[in-house]
């Protein structure tokens, strides 16, 4: 055992962990009206440690184990094999236990079904949101890391390259979002009411301890102190003050004046953007890539959510799907040596790349849009996708949970 990679594998879960609570729940909070604060601060959590239960009972099995192209076996049901307490003996994974290598995957299916609560956030039943969260976990997160990640996966055998989550995570969340916000419908008074962010910094501290953590996400997924751990840790550096700049030069230029909403948006786009390519990737590509993701998706949360037609109330589909592709597809460009990265040797090997990452692209859309469709569908059919109008209109925090954050 490596007791440094160890160390390292364990703080980055911790940081994973400080992404989604409190990270991603301040964001998403300060980034709601007041009355629906707790809320969505609630199903963030839920949403976290639902799927992490649901990772120990079956999750990392089905996701990590061999199986076939698809889905992995039924050897970790329950931890199974993976720890003797008694004995004191590990199952090892590499140089660290298996133990913390699936407790580190945890969280990303945790913060991937989180993700999703954005684009339905101010409108729909939170036993609808768990029921949702266990069927679209299961069937749609699952085996889309296995595909990816795992030996056997049908796009890890192609050669598709996604170093930490840009399908698995960030397209996989972006999708199931917005068809989220096609089938539970637009918040009542959309497009004719304001329905600014209650608390900028609030959704400001979000979205520091995001970045915070994300260097756990991207770095982390060296799964060891190594030369890569250190790539990853300094594109995640680099690409995020590029995605804040290119965000708020497009708005300055665009609106006619910068604003931290734009700033903080901008950080979330070149988290994004880099995470499929932090250690595939030079410096030099990782800035390219923070830039490209912070000036297109200023379009993605403006120009192709009017186009998109959809109510994806925080912009998951406009910020983690867009910029889960732009950094997708230059992942497999400047993954080449002749560009700085540490992967392909010549750039007549591009075509054949790009192709595979497009590739990954498409099953990754289709597969978790046909499967959160299922889910979205069996969770009205249980228990009703939305709340009551009247409930929608005074604000989901005391109608459904007995609880206002703010008392006047």
């Amino acid at each position: 055992m490596d007791k440094t990679d160890l160390a390292w594998v364990s703080v980055s879960t911790l940081l994973v962990l400080l992404m989604v609570v409190p990270g991603l729940a301040l964001f998403y909070g300060g980034l709601v009206r007041a009355k629906n604060v707790l809320s969505v601060l609630l199903q963030v959590m839920s949403t976290f440690t639902l799927a992490v239960v649901l990772w120990f009972i079956y999750g990392y099995s089905l996701a990590f184990t061999t199986g076939n192209a698809i889905f992995g076996g039924f050897d970790r049901l329950l931890f199974s094999g993976m720890i003797d307490v008694t004995a004191g003996s590990f199952a090892m994974s590499g140089g660290i236990p298996e133990l913390s290598f699936a407790a580190f995957q945890a969280t990303f299916a945790g913060i991937t079904c989180a993700l999703v609560v954005g684009g339905f956030a101010e409108r729909m039943r939170y036993s609808a949101v768990l029921v949702f969260t266990g069927i679209w976990m299961t069937l749609a997160y699952v085996p889309i890391a296995h595909m990816v990640w795992a030996e056997g996966g049908w796009l890890f055998e192609r050669g598709a390259l996604d170093f930490a989550g840009g399908t698995v995570v960030h397209i996989n969340a972006g999708v199931a979002a917005l068809v989220g916000a096609w089938v539970v419908g637009k918040r009542l008074g959309y497009g004719k009411e304001s329905m600014q962010p209650h608390n900028l910094p609030m959704a400001m501290i979000g979205a520091s301890l995001l970045w915070v953590g994300w260097f756990g996400f991207n770095a982390g997924s060296a799964l060891g102190a190594s030369e890569t751990m250190a790539l990853a840790f300094f594109n995640t550096l680099l690409a995020t003050s590029g995605g804040v700049l290119a965000w708020l030069l497009v708005e300055w230029k665009v609106k006619g004046r910068p604003s931290l909403l734009g700033a903080i948006s901008g950080a979330v786009a070149g988290l994004v953007g880099i995470t499929p390519a932090a250690g595939l990737v030079g410096p030099g590509g990782g800035l390219v890539i923070g830039l490209a993701a912070g000036a297109i998706c200023v379009w993605g949360v403006s120009g192709l959510k009017r186009l998109l037609n959809a109510d994806d109330s925080l912009d998951v589909f406009g910020i983690h799907g867009v910029a889960g592709i732009i950094g997708a597809m230059l992942t497999g460009i400047f993954n080449a040596k002749a560009l700085g990265g540490p992967g392909l040797d010549s750039l007549a090997e591009l075509p054949y790349q790009l192709w595979i990452q497009f590739e990954g692209i498409l099953i990754t859309i289709a597969w978790s849009g046909i499967v959160a469709w299922v889910a979205y569908w069996i969770a009205d059919k249980l228990c009703g996708l939305r709340v009551a109008p009247d409930v929608e209109r005074s604000g989901l925090d005391v109608p459904c949970h007995g609880e206002n954050a703010y008392h006047y």
